[in-house]
């Protein structure tokens, strides 16, 4: 019995990992492509993380954070966590929508309007 406990919670874990992989991999795609529209530059160091560098050499680093199963962002005005929340990313402490919130940090640091 306990052997099949802990197979449906590893299971259940994996299919949660796997879920939170795919969301997250479509929401790093899709900041992609709007970076791109919007001729910023920026690269992609490695899988799950985004960094945008700005003319005056200031960084935006978007990532994803498995083990905490959130987007990060830092920013120079500072750091913020975006949870999954039916179809999208929610900051942790204000509920703002992650693009909303991206958008808004790319137009302060960087003076560029991005369309999410």
């Amino acid at each position: 019995m306990r052997e099949i406990l802990a197979r449906d919670i590893m299971t259940k874990s994996e299919t949660s990992e796997a879920e939170f992989t795919q969301a997250a991999g479509s929401t790093l795609a899709r900041i992609e492509q709007a970076l791109e529209d919007a001729d910023l530059d920026f690269e992609t160091p490695a899988d799950g993380i985004i960094e945008v560098e700005f003319d005056d050499g200031s960084k935006i680093i978007i990532n994803r954070h498995g083990v905490a199963r959130e987007i990060w962002v830092a920013a120079r005005s500072g750091g913020f966590h975006f949870k999954p929340l039916d179809a999208g990313w929610v900051d942790t402490k204000s509920g703002e929508p992650l693009y909303d919130k991206l958008a808004a940090l790319i137009a302060a640091q960087g003076g560029v309007m991005v369309r999410f």
